[in-house]
């Protein structure tokens, strides 16, 4: 097999829809054999299907889940190459007083925690080789601090401090990590447009481009990129993927309700 990624083996969380399975596509377009990392059965096993990968049912919350997924990847695929932790499952929109712990909690564990077991999971076999690639999801809600989405927002932040730390721990191994900040129809994107149609309204206007960005087109590329040997002299950035978007903040905001959800 030929390709940029050919004989590699890429675990990709969150691979069922959205930016996640664009990866798992142009990944697989590109040699590379796919583990996808998915909540949602049908829709893992579906892209599993399409890109001849591996599916495996994994909770990034559960750090006994997110250690076998590593364990999965080098037992029965051979390795794991590239790391990409993308899987986040909804969250409510409110206000920071409104907040509750068991909401940040959550968030934490799968925006923050969940990418944090997998990248320490994955970094012996990864150093023992001297080759590595690991590409973490973050998010221009964190940047600019979009409002009502506080344990997205914060996680996701969090989430670019460990891409940092671990780039700078791990240059002289071989491993690299970096982060994308998308602006594109994801998943969780298309879950808050449903909740506040008025965002999706303005979203494609208020980007510089004059669109949200595709998962595939235009998203997948550059995770392309950051997981081949062409990024071998790059990590610990943020690359934003964004038509422009973060150039000029945010040009939205979503009415926000005076009281808690009941």
């Amino acid at each position: 097999m030929t390709g940029k990624l050919a004989g590699r083996v890429a675990v990709v969380t969150g691979g069922g829809d959205g930016i996640g399975a664009g990866i798992c596509r142009a990944y697989a377009a590109a040699g590379a054999q796919v583990l996808v990392a998915e909540i949602n059965d049908e829709t893992g096993r579906a892209v599993a299907d399409e890109v001849g990968g591996r599916f495996l049912h994994v909770d990034v919350t559960d750090r006994a889940q997110v250690e076998e997924m590593i364990r999965v990847a080098v037992d029965e695929l051979g390795s794991v190459d590239i790391l990409v932790n993308n899987a986040w499952g909804g969250g409510n929109t409110g206000r920071v007083e409104f907040k509750t712990d068991a909401m940040l909690e959550r968030g934490f564990a799968m925006g923050y925690y969940g990418p944090f077991w997998a990248m320490r999971a994955a970094f012996g076999h990864m150093k023992a080789q001297g080759w590595g690639r690991i590409i973490n999801l973050c998010s221009l809600n964190g940047v600019n601090a979009h409002v009502g989405t506080l344990e997205y927002n914060s996680a996701k932040e969090a989430l670019r401090a460990l891409t940092r730390t671990a780039a700078r721990e791990w240059a002289p191994t071989g491993v690299v990590v970096n982060a994308i900040c998308p602006g594109a129809r994801s998943a969780s994107y298309e879950r808050v447009a449903r909740e506040h149609p008025e965002i999706a309204a303005v979203a494609d206007g208020a980007n510089p481009m004059g669109r949200l960005g595709d998962p595939l087109t235009d998203i997948a590329p550059v995770a392309l990129f950051l997981a081949s040997e062409d990024c071998r002299y790059l990590t610990g950035n943020t690359l934003f993927v964004d038509g422009g978007a973060h150039i000029n903040g945010v040009a939205w905001t979503p009415e926000l309700p005076d009281q808690p959800d009941q």
